[in-house]
């Protein structure tokens, strides 16, 4: 069932319209997930969808022609993992400059670019409410803005403008904001990074390089060796996979500790994000760690660390809060905006 979240689309398309093509892409720092779609006035249907690793291309065309070997779609979106100015991007992770109006012209037909949580935004008009885990009912009547907050490969944030009937989906790069320590051990995690990166970000500590980062503090910090299975999957897998599968199933105390930590700065963020947007209506946590840590979000320690922003507790503690099990919403917002906003 749809959650039935009314997005402000410019354009749409007419009942009597014949379907529409279209190519919608997600390109990440790690992987970039490529779809064939077909809109009418009635939705999006993914048809054809196919995963690359991002550095394996030196562009986005050649991913485009890879894909589509026939005949090109009637229009291209892509969601983008970074800002994007004026139709053109450099990927905050990934070395790709884009250019929609130079792609556009390579390819012959329109290509547009979009911030990949902007994306994100867009896709809830699709969202069914079984793609949702509820970590707080709060207010479930309560209209107004809606924040979205994605740690994945780096860490995006967004928002959507409530203006009384629909939702005005915009981007921002709030995982670039200045990481703000509480304690003791914060602040030395912080010097600590500081020291590696010189700007301490958000995105330094909530994100999969985050969860990495944090857990060679305390390694460094600990000086005691790791168990042997733990070092020899950091060396031949995602170490933020083996951490956090680690601290779930209880088998090393200092993935679990980085993983304390994690949840603590992710909803301490979460929380700032919905101060500033005043986000009534809700909070989404997006991006792919959510879903893959369920169990260490549904917890008081989450709870506590969320709702722990002094005299706006009460507010805070009427916040319907979300986490979208649904791993291709960037795709799915790419694909409405090539629908009907373009």
């Amino acid at each position: 069932m749809s959650l039935k979240v009314p997005i402000a689309f410019k354009k749409g398309l007419k009942k009597d319209q014949e379907p529409v093509t279209l190519l919608a892409a997600d390109i990440g720092g790690t992987k970039t997930n490529i779809a064939r779609c077909v809109a009418s006035w009635e939705g999006v249907s993914i048809v054809e969808q196919k995963r690359y690793v991002s550095r394996d291309y030196p562009t986005l065309t050649e991913i485009i022609h890879d894909f589509h070997k026939g005949k090109l779609p009637e229009r291209v979106c892509a969601a983008v993992a970074g800002p994007v100015v004026n139709g053109r991007s450099k990927l905050t992770n990934l070395s790709w400059d884009l250019d929609s109006a130079a792609i556009s012209r390579e390819l012959g037909i329109p290509v547009h670019f979009i911030n990949d949580l902007e994306a994100t935004a867009y896709g809830m008009a699709g969202l069914g409410s079984d793609e949702l885990a509820t970590l707080a009912t709060g207010d479930p009547e309560a209209k107004g803005n809606i924040a979205i907050i994605a740690p994945g490969t780096g860490l995006g944030e967004a928002g959507l403008f409530w203006d009384g009937e629909r939702y005005h989906p915009f981007a921002t790069e709030g995982g670039h904001a200045d990481f703000a320590p509480r304690t003791p051990k914060d602040v030395e995690l912080f010097y600590a990074l500081q020291q590696q990166f010189g700007h301490v970000s958000w995105e330094r500590l909530v994100s999969g390089m985050g969860i990495k980062n944090i857990f060679h503090c305390l390694v460094s910090k600990h000086r005691d060796p790791l168990p042997e299975w733990l070092s020899e999957r950091l060396k031949d897998e995602d170490p933020a996979a083996v951490i956090s599968e680690a601290a779930l199933r209880h088998d090393d105390l200092i993935c679990a500790e980085t993983m304390d930590l994690f949840v603590r700065y992710l909803a301490t963020e979460a929380s700032c994000l919905v101060l500033k947007l005043m986000a009534t209506g809700g909070l989404f946590l997006a991006g792919g760690i959510p879903p893959k840590i369920l169990p260490l979000l549904q917890t008081e320690h989450w709870t506590k660390n969320f709702d722990n922003n002094g005299r706006m507790h009460d507010l805070s503690d009427k916040i319907p809060v979300h986490v979208v099990l649904n791993d291709k919403m960037a795709l799915q917002g790419a694909a409405y905006y090539a629908a009907y906003n373009m």
